[in-house]
């Protein structure tokens, strides 16, 4: 993407592997040029998408049959499901690029039945992956629509980068330790090396307190998740565990989670901008820019019967404009949720217009400016 004197924050959303795995009657993402002129008109201008470059680089035109991920998010499809991801990714590019929405590639290394994932057991791999993909790409003619490239989502957890470990659950290992800082240079140097032109990061899921130690020099962009719930004891207090296929969580969630975070309001807000402010500071000693696109409230929510989604929205709005006053943030998310299956949410036009505006009304410090946009 052409480098230009950029002042300004990019309004961005994730819509993960929805995109191409949500297309089925009434799943939000049907139509791709209708949800993204309506991204548009909410005052978005990018977009996070997987491009799923493990099933690419080992068959561009094949069907994936894909495991479900889960049954109880509103991310993905709750049950099997088959893929074709080319040429469907280039449609979907072509569409946003006709939208003015720009695309940053992302994957969570999603499971087919052959647990294709498994095989990336080097960085090396994990490159030559993601070059196989960004070749096609720039045989479409679209390697310059690309904002920026997140290797690996919410890297190095087992959920998304089971390789690592040979199994897909368990505790990560830490950004700052050795195995994962070679990792990500090796990784990000080879496919550097093949498409000088981009961007390249990955994105992190780790408490702030610790990944603020990370060597992060081999990065263009990092991509910090933040949230409230994410480092406080707002989830053992209600009782969530990130319950995947049992509606127990969630029951949990109904019972307890709005009341608890209204009785600790102060004590929660200010976790999530303490957070903030670690990373902006984090940004500032490394001269790395951050663009976050999970972030805020809470990590897991969805329409549901007894979910209220005031309260979300409200510490939403108040932590964006946290983040968009440090200076540090090229691109900025509003929430987890600003996608078309979040209905309660996605309707809410007015909430978005006024959170991007946010976004586009802040500064990106000086340092930080001549960057993708």
């Amino acid at each position: 993407m052409t480098v230009v004197n950029r002042t300004i924050p990019r309004a961005i959303t994730m819509w993960d592997f929805s995109w191409l795995e949500r297309r089925w009657a009434g799943a939000g993402y049907e139509d791709w040029r209708s949800i993204l002129i309506q991204l548009a008109e909410r005052g978005y201008d990018s977009v996070r998408i997987d491009a799923y470059p493990h099933l690419v680089a080992s068959d561009e035109t094949s069907t994936w049959p894909l495991l479900p991920q889960w049954n109880q998010q509103a991310w993905g499809a709750q049950s099997r499901i088959d893929v074709q991801v080319m040429p469907a990714l280039t449609e979907f590019m072509r569409t946003a690029q006709r939208e003015g929405i720009g695309v940053a590639l992302s994957t969570w290394f999603r499971q087919d039945e052959s647990d294709t994932r498994m095989s990336l057991s080097s960085p090396a791999a994990m490159a030559t992956t993601w070059i196989a993909t960004l070749r096609t790409l720039e045989r479409e003619g679209l390697v310059d629509s690309i904002l920026y490239v997140d290797l690996c989502n919410e890297f190095p957890m087992p959920v998304w980068a089971p390789f690592l470990y040979g199994r897909a659950e368990g505790e990560p290992l830490p950004v700052a330790g050795e195995t994962v800082q070679q990792w990500m240079a090796d990784a990000i140097g080879a496919v550097r090396a093949e498409y000088p032109e981009l961007r390249y990061g990955f994105s992190f899921a780790e408490d702030i307190r610790t990944l603020q130690h990370a060597d992060i020099s081999s990065l263009d962009i990092a991509d910090p998740h933040l949230w409230m719930a994410g480092t406080s004891d707002f989830y053992d207090r209600v009782g969530y565990n990130f319950e995947r296929f049992d509606p127990a969580g969630y029951d949990n969630v109904v019972a307890h989670g709005k009341a608890t975070y209204l009785a600790h309001q102060d004590t929660y807000d200010q976790n999530i901008f303490d957070q903030i402010d670690l990373a902006a500071d984090w940004s500032r000693r490394t001269g790395v820019p951050l663009a976050t696109t999970e972030c805020w409230s809470i990590i897991d929510y969805k329409d549901w019967p007894g979910l209220e989604w005031d309260w979300v929205k409200d510490l939403n709005e108040r932590a964006l404009r946290h983040a968009a006053a440090t200076g540090r943030w090229t691109a900025l998310a509003t929430s987890n949720f600003c996608g078309p299956q979040f209905h309660e949410m996605w309707r809410d036009i007015e909430y978005h217009h006024r959170l991007t505006h946010i976004i586009h009304t802040a500064h990106i410090d000086p340092d930080l400016e001549g960057l993708p946009a």
